[in-house]
């Protein structure tokens, strides 16, 4: 690790520097409340009216989505002083900066979709392990360890992205003339697949509570009787899913955001990851406090054998089914940023 480091510092002085053009979240600020100032001004008939001070080949499109950002660039009385350094950013923003809040704002839908994801994906790695804990694990004399079987989303991972670019891929370029999906499309096979898996989780579990009602197993280190592989395409399912969503949200999260603010943008695709794990643990307290309440031992009890994790995979099923329409219908409403066209005479 130190030698790491050093290496890492020797190359300091061979760094390319860029000068920040400021905080992406003050622009957006900036946007707000300049289009909040002038909220009761009305919108000019041409949006050539509208302020902009952007050169010609980093300018972007106008769309027509969220309009009352619009206003942000009405030019006002006083908005435009001679013999100062330029407009009030916080008065005034030029077509370009409020179209990069628009593209931001766009993400959000999409972004917010995707959580479900990693909920999913958490439970997999917590409760899916605690199922295998009480399954028999052998091959011969050898015992599988429970936590070794998240080997099998790794295995699913690179299975899934080889099929992908060496079949997929190809057959895609012959059918439709594309080098492969888009990210969008990406993302909703991973959230079907993502689906699929609790569904068939919420089966599994159903024969292996049976099989274990019908041994009596009254204990957590008893086992039941029941291979520990049919867990397996439970995690090739959603193993498989997070391959599709993973670089599907990466290349939607870098492409489709403003040049200033692809950092930002990434670290916006980070944080489903970090609130997925969030709402998992938030949805566990929610059923345990709601199916205990009773007296009874709920659906997740410490004892998965007197318990119903069937019911709960089916309701992680349930929503991320839900989360699935609602994402294909913010798929559909997403307009994706296109490049301004070349004028007229321009080689």
């Amino acid at each position: 690790m130190l030698m790491a480091i050093l290496i890492f510092l020797s190359g300091t002085k061979k760094y390319r520097y860029k000068k920040s053009s400021g905080s992406p979240i003050v622009h957006i600020f900036q946007v707000i409340a300049a289009a909040i100032r002038k909220r009761n001004m009305s919108l000019p008939y041409n949006i050539d009216m509208l302020y902009e001070d952007t050169p010609d080949d980093s300018r972007i499109r106008h769309t027509d989505q969220f309009n009352f950002l619009d206003k942000a660039a009405i030019v006002a009385e006083g908005d435009l002083k001679e013999n100062t350094k330029g407009p009030n950013p916080w008065k005034l923003r030029s077509v370009t900066r409020v179209e990069e809040v628009k593209m931001m704002g766009r993400l959000l839908p999409i972004w917010a979709t995707t959580i479900i994801f990693w909920t999913t994906y958490a439970q997999m790695i917590t409760f899916s392990v605690e199922q295998a804990s009480t399954m028999n694990r052998r091959i011969g004399n050898f015992q599988i360890p429970a936590g070794s079987l998240t080997v099998f989303f790794v295995a699913a991972i690179l299975i899934t992205l080889a099929v992908y670019d060496r079949i997929i891929m190809p057959l895609w370029n012959k059918w439709k003339g594309k080098t492969g999906f888009s990210s969008l499309q990406k993302i909703a096979i991973g959230l079907v697949l993502s689906t699929l898996g609790m569904a068939v989780a919420a089966l599994v579990e159903m024969k292996r509570l049976s099989v274990a009602k019908s041994v009596n197993t009254t204990t957590t280190a008893d086992h039941v009787p029941i291979s520990v592989f049919l867990l397996i395409p439970q995690f090739f399912l959603v193993g498989s899913g997070e391959a599709f969503i993973y670089t599907g949200q990466l290349d939607f999260f870098i492409t489709q955001s403003p040049k200033g603010m692809k950092t930002m943008s990434t670290g916006l695709f980070l944080t489903t990851l970090s609130l997925g794990f969030f709402v998992s643990s938030f949805l566990v307290s929610v059923v345990k406090k709601v199916t205990t309440s009773n007296g009874g031992q709920g659906w997740l009890a410490d004892n998965i054998n007197h318990g119903r994790l069937d019911c709960f995979y089916g309701l992680l099923a349930v929503l991320g089914f839900v989360n699935l329409i609602i994402y294909l219908i913010c798929a559909a409403w997403y307009k994706p940023h296109k490049p301004k066209p070349l004028q007229a005479g321009i080689v």
